[in-house]
């Protein structure tokens, strides 16, 4: 199943720069992770803010659930998940 992920980030200001800089670290490592293993094939950066477009290939909607929660910066996000669905006229 695809999905179209946007996530918006928003790290408290007064969150420690240390602390702020390892959830990323962790975040950016997982994100790979996920990336390799083929489950986020697609990862793109929105210009000037502080979020990405992502499409997820997965299971189901549990599993893609899971994967979001897993993020180390969920606690941080705010998510929108869109459902896709191969278009009739798509070569």
């Amino acid at each position: 199943m695809l999905f179209l992920v946007r996530m918006d980030v928003y790290v408290p200001h007064d969150l420690p720069a240390e602390q702020a800089n390892e959830i990323k670290a962790r975040e950016k490592a997982y994100s790979q992770d996920l990336q390799r293993d083929g489950r986020w094939p697609h990862l793109w950066r929105v210009v000037g803010e502080y979020a990405n477009y992502s499409i997820f290939d997965v299971a189901s909607n549990d599993e893609l659930h899971q994967l979001l929660q897993g993020l180390p910066l969920f606690p941080f996000m705010k998510i929108s998940v869109t459902p896709l669905a191969k278009h009739p006229s798509a070569i």
